[in-house]
């Protein structure tokens, strides 16, 4: 069977190859790799409602839960992408930070803008549902074409998003990243796209990769990509509805 990449660094198929010769009883399925991750989706929403109250009822010091969900969950992404075998307990870890961070981010632009908040979960629920929708109903087929022109996308993205974070460092601020132009909400959008996209295929290699008997714990790491993809979508969507509000006042 053909093999293909994937956009999601987490999901890269030298992880999967690495575990692809384990034999043994208990194996990678597609029906276990939802239900973890049905769970890793729980504990961040539970992490993130914990948040969200605290920054709503104005308890001091709750913004510090937003750093920390930030800063510890971006170390246990590494260390699970480096150590794939760790993930059945650094994967659980993980949603909880990121739990932690997008509560508080998004209690922030709650403040700012009622009701945004509402309309970027609504629209990362329905993009993932859809996304799904095309992939099981094979409307969107992740050919070897596809694959590598959202591959290039994505990777030219996080390079543009470096070059933003690097220019930061020095004062400097790139419109196109942080304005609320016509521009930057074209920008924002085609990453939205784009993030989309990577669902179907995190969908692809999952189903691929169930196929090779891969050990259960990859079911962990797996479940864990998709949330990195989720994650990523639902900050995208966040900050495309921001500048849209941005750009109304």
């Amino acid at each position: 069977m053909e093999r293909r990449g994937t956009g999601n660094p987490v999901l890269s198929e030298k992880f999967f190859t690495r575990a692809a010769n384990y034999t043994g009883d208990n194996v990678m399925t597609i029906g276990g790799t939802m239900n973890k991750t049905i769970l890793l989706f729980l504990l961040l929403l539970l992490a993130a409602a914990y948040v969200w109250k605290q920054v709503m009822a104005g308890i001091p010091g709750a913004f510090g839960y937003m750093t920390a969900g930030f800063v510890v969950g971006f170390i246990l992404a590494l260390v699970t992408t480096f150590k794939v075998q760790w993930s059945p307990y650094t994967a659980p870890l993980y949603a909880v930070m990121e739990g932690l961070a997008l509560g508080g981010l998004s209690a922030i632009f709650e403040v700012q803008y009622p009701g945004l908040v509402m309309r970027a979960v609504v629209l990362t629920f329905g993009t993932f549902f859809m996304i799904l929708f095309l992939y099981r109903s094979r409307i969107v087929k992740p050919t070897q074409r596809f694959v590598m022109g959202i591959v290039a996308a994505t990777g030219g993205i996080m390079i543009v998003y470096l070059v933003g974070w690097i220019a930061s460092l020095f004062g400097a601020s790139v419109s196109l990243l942080y304005g609320n132009s016509t521009l930057s909400i074209g920008f924002s959008l085609f990453v939205v796209v784009i993030a989309a996209l990577n669902l179907i295929l995190d969908f692809s290699f999952i189903e691929q990769m169930s196929k090779t008997g891969a050990p259960k714990f990859m079911e962990w790491y797996a479940g864990f990509g998709l949330i990195v993809t989720l994650v990523w979508l639902y900050i995208e969507i966040l900050r495309l509805l921001v500048k849209l509000a941005a750009n109304r006042e």
